[in-house]
C-alpha cells in the first residue's frame, strides 16, 4: 500500500513537470518573433545599405536628429556620417551578421565585415531605434584591426 502511494506521488510530479515543461515550450515562438520583427528588418537594411552603396537606402532608416559613435567619432550627425563614414562603403564588400540580440527599440548587433581586399574585420554595434528608423548607432572597434579605413590593412 505504502509502495502505491508513492508511485502515485511520484507519477503526479512527473505529470505537473511535464505539463509545466511545455507551458513554458509556448513562450519560444513570441521570442522569435520579436527577434524576426520590424527592427531586426531595419538594422538588416542598414548593413545591406553599406554592402549595395546605396545612400538612398541608408537614409530612408536614419531618423532625424541620427548620431553616429565609434573610437574615432563622437556622436556625429548623419551629415558628418555620410561624409565621414560613408566613403568606407565602397571599401566593404560584405557584413555577416553573426548575433543580433533586440529588447524593444534597442538591438546590439555583432558582425564580421570583409573588405574588398579580403580583410576580415569585426564590430560590435549598439542601435537605438524609434518608430521604424535608427536613432543611434555607438560602433565599437578596436585598435590594430582591418577596418577599411584603419592605416592597419
Amino acid at each position: 500500500m505504502k509502495l502505491t502511494y508513492v508511485f502515485g506521488k511520484i507519477l503526479l510530479v512527473w505529470v505537473l513537470l511535464s505539463c509545466m515543461a511545455g507551458f513554458t515550450q509556448v513562450s519560444t515562438p513570441r521570442a522569435a518573433l520579436l527577434q524576426n520583427g520590424p527592427n531586426e528588418k531595419v538594422i538588416r537594411t542598414y548593413y545591406t545599405a553599406f554592402e549595395k552603396k546605396d545612400w538612398n537606402s541608408m537614409q530612408q532608416i536614419l531618423a532625424d536628429g541620427f548620431t553616429f559613435s565609434s573610437p574615432l567619432d563622437d556622436h556625429i550627425s548623419t551629415k558628418v556620417f555620410k561624409e565621414r563614414c560613408w566613403p568606407n562603403a565602397y571599401k566593404i564588400k560584405r557584413f555577416d551578421v553573426d548575433k543580433v540580440i533586440i529588447n524593444g527599440d534597442e538591438a546590439v548587433v555583432i558582425t564580421n565585415g570583409w573588405t574588398t581586399t579580403g580583410k576580415l574585420f569585426r564590430n560590435s554595434d549598439y542601435f537605438k531605434l524609434k518608430d521604424g528608423k535608427i536613432t543611434v548607432d555607438e560602433c565599437f572597434f578596436g585598435p590594430g584591426i582591418n577596418y577599411p579605413n584603419n592605416s592597419a590593412k
